[in-house]
């Protein structure tokens, strides 16, 4: 009977932070379709998810508002400088965008702060602010090099990845902190206790996988990214606008990642840290389906999930090394299973 409850615990443990996992991951592969990017900051957008809902927890106005003005303003520098020699006008066009943009990156957790909003309000904002930080990163990082190679982009998201760890820590302080519960309360299964928590971690989960299916399926915009994720050329011959549709997988990745951190955040101390090792896990569980599948994704979140709390039982002092050690089997598997279908991926 107690072998019984320690699976159940160890299963609960297990799909919850599979859930997180599978929806980093999720981003990972949509990012790396669409734009070829492995994006090593991928974690960073859920740390600065958690980050920023533990500034509107306690009032204050979130960092996260100036890395995205700064970024922002920067974009508008950019866009102004290319058109210098279309004329004043086109020139004066980015002009109002950027400082609407600015100006609601601040305005809008302001507003929350001192209203004290509710946990889940204060979670969506995060969620809202760290997504639109996703074009930005695009616009900076990624567009001023469109065909790199998929090295030279882990370099330069390694880079990013280096820099925004280094300006929240300067933001938000080197110590941890803690966030309530978006739904507090517990119910039993057996002797197992299982948080509400737990629930909406897993029901948020299932919800995203689902809108995510049916915007690829049924929208223009989804027809779009399905569109590069096969076939860049060919979609910028059909008239997509690449570029753009980097931003809006940029996007879409971003807030996957941060629902992944607002999410997480009650279970785990939020830190300055803690992006690069759940972003890592995330892409340990999207390699299972080779970068390039979403189902894979996910399955490879829940099993990461599910490792992670099984090691954590039999040797809580190796649990992130035997996780990340489940990289090499996964990757000489796909590299066998490349190799019989005789299939070369063309980056």
């Amino acid at each position: 009977m107690a072998a019984w409850d320690t699976f159940l615990f160890l299963a609960v443990d297990g799909l919850t932070s599979g859930a997180v996992y599978a929806l980093l991951g999720l981003g990972i592969v949509l990012i790396y379709l669409v734009t070829r990017v492995i994006n090593i900051a991928h974690g960073d957008f859920a740390m600065l998810a958690a980050m920023t809902m533990v500034s509107l927890d306690q009032g204050r106005l979130p960092g996260t508002s100036y890395l995205l003005v700064a970024g922002v303003c920067l974009w508008g520098l950019l866009a102004i400088w290319s058109r210098r020699r279309a004329g004043w006008a086109a020139m004066c066009a980015p002009v109002l965008p950027t400082v609407a943009v600015a100006a609601a990156a601040v305005l809008l957790p302001m507003g929350l702060a001192a209203l004290q909003a509710p946990a889940l309000v204060n979670a969506a904002a995060a969620v809202l602010l760290v997504a639109a930080l996703g074009p930005v990163f695009h616009r900076i990082a990624i567009e001023p090099i469109p065909r790199a190679s998929v090295l030279v982009y882990i370099i330069v998201t390694l880079g990013m990845h280096l820099v925004l760890q280094g300006l929240t820590l300067q933001l938000w302080g080197p110590q941890a902190h803690s966030v309530a519960p978006l739904l507090g309360g517990s119910f039993s299964l057996g002797i197992v206790v299982v948080s509400y928590q737990s629930l909406l971690v897993v029901a948020s989960t299932a919800v995203l996988v689902a809108a995510l299916y049916l915007c690829f399926a049924h929208t223009l915009a989804g027809k779009a990214l399905r569109a590069c994720a096969v076939n860049r050329t060919g979609a910028d011959l059909c008239g997509i606008q690449v570029a753009s549709a980097g931003r809006r997988a940029f996007f879409l990745g971003a807030g996957l990642a941060a629902v992944a951190g607002v999410l997480i955040a009650p279970v785990v101390g939020v830190h300055y840290e803690m992006g690069f090792l759940i972003g890592l896990k995330g892409f340990v569980g999207a390699t299972l389906g080779g970068l390039v599948s979403y189902p894979g994704a996910i399955l490879g979140g829940l099993l990461i999930g599910s490792f992670e709390s099984w090691f954590s039982y039999l040797s809580s002092a190796y649990r992130d090394a035997l996780v990340f050690l489940l990289i090499i089997p996964l990757l000489l598997i796909q590299t066998a299973r490349m190799k019989r279908r005789g299939a070369v991926h063309e980056h």
